[in-house]
């Protein structure tokens, strides 16, 4: 019996997909800040890093996801 197995992901794809997952993180924590109640009005809410900011950074940490689950090795053996 062989012990050599063959795994669908290696080392580096779980790399890229925790940079991914990381970089998906930083948008969220970007994304939060004060809420407004209805006694207070907090214009924070409309802010440039809030609506624009942090979804373009999720959206490209969730690029960077797909690209680390198709990215395959140049070197890979055939068996």
């Amino acid at each position: 019996m062989s012990n050599n197995r063959n795994f669908a992901f290696e080392k580096k794809n779980f790399i890229l997909l925790a940079i991914g997952m990381a970089i998906v993180i930083l948008g969220f924590i970007l994304m939060t800040g004060p809420s407004s109640s209805q006694t207070y009005f907090e214009p924070d809410i409309f802010s440039v890093r809030r609506i624009k900011v942090a979804p373009a950074i999720c959206f490209f940490g969730f690029i960077f996801m797909i690209y680390g689950i198709m990215h395959r090795p140049k070197n890979k053996e055939k068996q």
